[in-house]
């Protein structure tokens, strides 16, 4: 009988070689899956990986999908570090899209400049309050926060589509579930012409720096490491733990409402039914693959944000179908997770 032992010290080289193994490991899988669909797997890799950054719009396509991703995952990834798992980045999107999109609403085409200021805030706090509520859960009632921060996932997609389908419906929208487009005084400004990323790169520039430095240098981010990886030893130097909920599930909501504001003021204009193809999910994947750090994050989020892009060329080039992007993002979490618990613990044959 074989059984998993843990290893005294864990192999930190090993640990940053993971996700190259996990990447490696997809490949071939990947390949096994696009011969027995009948398609070449060096034309189909080409399809994925090499043709959507052949151009200057491809790159800047990437960007787009990059930033959210990055944005994300920076939040996240301090809960991460403190083993606060906060699975519903993608329901902390929504509503800040939602709040930041009720001022776009009311005021894009009538207000100044102040306004996409305001919707910048009015989503991350949006975010942020729907990440407390689970930590309110967490800390008065020990609700396990990775099926309470899921829940309410659901919880603001209904709300979206209430409100697209009621209340904020564009009245000209041929009864199609979307807003009004907004004006120009609530959307990011294009960066280049004929591309689409906008301004919104520099809040994630700004983020992944500010989130380096508090790895770095913050004796906060230091405890929510101990609080993590020793509780016991985090509870005998009295580090609060309630603390740690707190700042880890507001915070990474925080992030995500910034990402739902980008995605309406950038990319989409609107507020729709499809404001995100699965960011919030997604960001999961890319801070593990990243490593928790905020640098490998973002090496991470452009890896998944050409998964996205490669998935649409498939489907346009080769006829794949939609979920060929779930798949090697699920392959690649799936073999990444399989790398880290080898690194971990050790396979002992034991007599039975």
């Amino acid at each position: 009988m074989h059984l998993l032992e843990p290893r005294a010290q864990p192999s930190q080289l090993m640990r940053w070689t993971a996700p190259l193994i996990a990447i490696v490991a997809t490949l071939l899988v990947g390949s096994v899956l696009f011969e027995a669909l009948g398609k070449s797997p060096l034309e189909s890799f080409h399809v994925f990986f090499v043709e959507p950054l052949t151009t200057s719009y491809g790159w800047s396509e990437l960007l787009l999908k990059a930033c959210p991703l990055i944005l994300i995952a920076q939040g996240l990834a301090i809960g991460f570090k403190a083993r606060i798992y906060n699975i519903g980045a993608e329901g902390q999107l929504i509503v800040g899209a939602l709040c930041g999109g009720g001022i776009g609403i009311a005021y894009g085409e009538t207000g100044g400049a102040w306004v996409l200021p305001a919707m910048v805030l009015a989503g991350a706090i949006g975010g942020a309050l729907w990440g407390a509520i689970p930590a309110l859960l967490k800390t008065r009632f020990n609700a396990e926060e990775t099926l309470t921060t899921l829940m309410l996932t659901y919880v603001a997609t209904h709300l979206l589509s209430y409100l697209m389908h009621g209340p904020w419906r564009d009245p000209e929208g041929m009864n199609f579930p979307q807003s009004v487009m907004f004006g120009d005084a609530a959307l990011f400004g294009l960066l280049a012409e004929g591309m689409r990323i906008n301004s919104s790169l520099w809040i994630v520039i700004f983020a992944v720096l500010a989130f380096w430095l508090f790895n770095a240098k913050s004796f906060l981010a230091y405890r929510l490491e101990v609080g993590g990886q020793a509780p016991a030893a985090a509870r005998y130097a009295g580090f609060p733990a309630k603390q740690t909920v707190w700042f880890s599930l507001v915070v990474s909501g925080m992030t995500a409402g910034l990402a739902g504001v980008g995605e309406i003021a950038g990319p989409v204009g609107q507020l729709n039914l499809n404001i995100s193809p699965g960011y919030g999910f997604a960001a999961i994947i890319v801070a593990y693959l990243g490593r928790l750090h905020p640098l490998g994050i973002v090496l991470a989020g452009g890896l998944m944000a050409l998964i996205y892009l490669g998935g649409e060329a498939a489907q346009l080039s080769l006829q794949m179908p939609a979920a060929i992007t779930g798949i090697f993002q699920g392959m690649l979490l799936f073999f990444l997770l399989g790398a880290d618990a080898f690194i971990d613990n050790r396979l002992r044959r034991r007599a039975r």
